[in-house]
């Protein structure tokens, strides 16, 4: 079971700034809860921190922890954006889920929390 204390946090080095911090992992696994087979995506993280940024291996161990849980694509993403959100209080995330297609169809779950930057409104 994934578990968010795993999730390290460093402060940020230019917290009077809005800047966005993009991470892609897209070696992601996880398990169908229904099928039992295994589904493969990227996890793309994009964050304007506050006080606290992430630290990057920390959040590879702990993406890595679903790679044997039985869990929905959406319940994944919404997951991920919680754990994260709690870990670092982030002025703004999004995190998106790609998955690669099963049975002829693709599908990406956007989960965002908090306004977006004026630069990302105008994107």
């Amino acid at each position: 079971m994934p578990d968010p204390a795993q999730l390290e946090c460093f402060d940020n080095p230019d917290p009077g700034r809005d800047y966005v911090i993009e991470h892609v992992a897209d070696e992601f696994t996880s398990v169908c809860p229904v099928t039992g087979h295994p589904d493969f995506g990227t996890v793309t993280v994009r964050f304007v921190a506050d006080a606290r940024c992430v630290e990057l291996k920390s959040l590879k161990l702990y993406l890595q922890t679903f790679r044997n849980e039985g869990i929905f694509y959406e319940a994944v993403t919404n997951r991920i954006a919680d754990d994260l959100s709690a870990a670092m209080s982030p002025r703004w995330l999004v995190v998106r889920t790609d998955w690669k297609g099963r049975g002829g169809i693709r599908s990406t779950i956007t989960v965002t929390v908090g306004d977006a930057p004026t630069e990302e409104r105008r994107a």
